[in-house]
């Protein structure tokens, strides 16, 4: 029993532990969080149980209130637990009507654990714990699931009652293997349509108390390229993200690419994975591509071209792939910070390397500053994704690596405009007037302190700020 579950024993309530803690500890992994089930109580009750051992608030999901969330007075246990503590009395479902959807979820203080794991998502999350005693109630054979990785519905309905269960089991077959069996795949099938009715931040941008929705921990799981590919072929993927359909099967038709369009980006999503990239970096991976079909057209090589096609006013792939990454994460909620930086990542991913050298590092510093380390991790990815014969991807990844390793020596070079050794206040005094050609001067400046670090001295480039200025 651990710390937490030590302090919840004490509080002298009738608890379980249940869905994915027990799951985690079953697969021998450290459990991040634990949601506690309290029998014999309604919400009331529960509140006034807690109400002295810190503050309590309403725990609510979708607009549906399902329990309460205590943050304990004692700082030792809130430290541990800065999100707070779950807690919920049991509940049955309640129909109100022909539908499928005609039902509500109601507290019932006589129901029993097994009442309560009825009703909830996959056999593996439908175990329970007692705290009291270490009595596992497992009503739905979870333990033999999850010793075959197998992924399975409580009901026949359960994707029917949450449509986001699809994409939690998705994230669930990429974080721990999970297989769905043949009835839960047929569900995924028939109800994929119904994931265009959840809210977009419980898909994405995240209503957990870590700021992940499913999309978002399926990305960051061990095994996402499978449930992408799951996503895809069972259509939730084209729902969730309508921008990525154009792509699905969509052959390159270039010698540099062995893969369709989706099946590269899936294999590249894999390879950000395996290299522990952050989320900004997969998110980009998944939206890289995405503008090759909008983008292509056949040259007189007999072969499929993406970038900006010569003589045209139309846009490269990447350009309006960032704007596709833009518009798919507005509308899944993420954070504006995150968007940002995975638009960028994306227009900027076919940024040319150049030669190996001290000069090509700080130029590109200069251009995409720290980022420019996230470019590489994306671009040796991307190389992964090629298909490439061994050889040739070899060598395309001696590339990257010896410019990140350059990078990484010359990033404490001056290569930003708050490096230089004059500002903006000293040109003024130069006799220059605040305004755009000020920027231009100090740009100037920066460029030619990137190309020689040795002139980064006041004296230097007041010297030749003066001489811009003379004309």
């Amino acid at each position: 029993m651990n710390v937490i579950e030590e302090f919840v024993a004490g509080l002298g309530i009738d608890a379980y532990v249940v869905g994915g803690a027990v799951r985690d500890e079953l697969l021998g992994r450290t459990a991040k969080d634990a949601d506690f089930l309290v029998l014999a109580v309604d919400t009331a009750m529960l509140r006034e149980r807690l109400q002295p051992h810190g503050r309590v608030e309403e725990l609510t999901v979708a607009g549906r209130p399902v329990g309460l969330r205590l943050y304990p007075a004692d700082k030792r246990i809130r430290a541990l637990v800065p999100s707070g503590i779950e807690f919920a009395p049991p509940r049955r479902e309640r129909s109100t009507g022909p539908g499928r959807h005609d039902f509500e979820i109601v507290v019932d203080p006589n129901a029993t654990v097994e009442d309560d794991l009825g009703r909830r998502d996959f056999t593996v999350n439908a175990i329970a714990r007692r705290l009291a005693d270490g009595t596992i109630v497992d009503p739905h054979n979870g333990r033999e699931d999850i010793e075959r990785r197998i992924l399975r519905t409580v009901s026949e309905t359960s994707f029917a009652e949450d449509p986001l269960r699809i994409v939690r089991g998705l994230r669930l077959l990429s974080q721990f293997g999970f297989e769905p069996d043949a009835s839960t795949l047929r569900q995924m099938h028939a109800e994929a349509e119904s994931v265009a009715l959840v809210s977009g931040e419980r898909i994405g941008g995240g209503l957990a108390a870590d700021g992940h929705g499913e999309l978002s921990k399926l990305l960051l799981g061990t095994h996402p390229a499978a449930a992408l590919r799951l996503a895809r072929d069972t259509g939730v993927l084209g729902v969730i993200i309508p921008e990525l359909k154009p792509m699905f099967g969509f052959d390159q038709q270039n010698p540099h690419h062995a893969y369709t369009v989706d099946e590269h980006t899936f294999v590249v999503v894999q390879a950000t994975a395996d290299a522990g990239a952050p989320l900004a970096v997969r998110l980009a991976a998944l939206f890289h591509d995405s503008g090759k079909p909008a983008a292509a057209w056949l040259g007189r090589d007999g072969f499929l071209h993406f970038y900006r096609q010569p003589g045209t006013d139309g846009q490269g792939h990447e350009a309006i792939g960032a704007e596709l990454a833009g518009k798919a994460l507005r509308r899944l909620r993420y954070p504006n910070s995150l968007r940002d930086e995975v638009v960028a990542l994306v227009r900027s991913h076919m940024f040319h390397v150049g030669s190996v050298e001290p000069v090509a590092a700080r130029r590109l510093l200069a251009r995409h500053e720290e980022r420019l380390f996230s470019l590489l991790d994306l671009r040796e990815a991307d190389t992964v994704g090629k298909g490439l014969p061994d050889e040739i991807a070899q060598q395309a990844f001696e590339r990257v690596r010896a410019l990140r390793a350059l990078a990484e020596v010359e990033r404490e070079q001056p290569h930003r405009l708050t490096d230089l050794a004059v500002d903006g206040n000293d040109l003024i005094a130069l006799g220059y007037a605040p305004g755009p050609a000020l920027g231009e001067v100090l740009g100037t400046l920066l460029a030619a302190v990137v190309e020689h670090p040795a002139l980064n001295t006041r004296v230097d480039l007041l010297a030749r700020a003066e001489q811009e200025l003379r004309g």
